[in-house]
């Protein structure tokens, strides 16, 4: 049987390597990219959809996910998107806020096996909208910024 508690050296975190935990290769596959200040497809010159390949497929899937809001769409599993929706009758602090949107933030883009960290937060608050960007990393060693915002009032 194979062990439930698996221990690592320390050194490399899990899924850096670019393999899952079955020893199978991370998938990273193709997208559309979507332009999410127009609500609309990015076209290309000719007026087919842009496509995006690997890490930037991976992005795509990120960004998406935060704008979703979870168990809202029936197409997506229970699993998929974000939950900020919950803040605003919580009535927060700033701080314990922010630590919430951390926290959904995370839970939603790890669920994607290319994801491997997510951190970096920032933060810049606009009376009751607040913004943030994080870092978010593959299991490539890639790297990129991500942004989205939250309204708690």
């Amino acid at each position: 049987m194979a062990n439930l508690f698996p221990l690592t050296d320390g050194t490399t975190p899990p899924g850096t390597t670019g393999r899952m935990a079955d020893g199978g290769q991370v998938k990273f596959g193709r997208s559309w990219r979507f332009d999410y200040d127009k609500g609309d497809f990015v076209t290309t010159p000719t007026g087919a959809v842009a496509p995006s390949t690997d890490a930037e497929a991976w992005l795509e899937w990120c960004k998406k996910a935060l704008h979703t809001e979870r168990y809202t769409y029936l197409a997506y599993s229970r699993s998929y998107g974000q939950e900020f929706d919950e803040l605003i009758p919580r009535n927060l602090t700033r701080p314990a806020a922010e630590s919430e949107i951390v926290r959904m933030t995370t839970e939603a883009l790890k669920l994607d096996p290319r994801t491997s960290r997510v951190g970096g937060f920032a933060f810049q608050w606009e009376g009751e909208r607040c913004f943030f960007q994080c870092d978010v990393s593959n299991v490539r060693g890639q790297k990129s910024r991500i942004e989205g915002s939250v309204v708690t009032y």
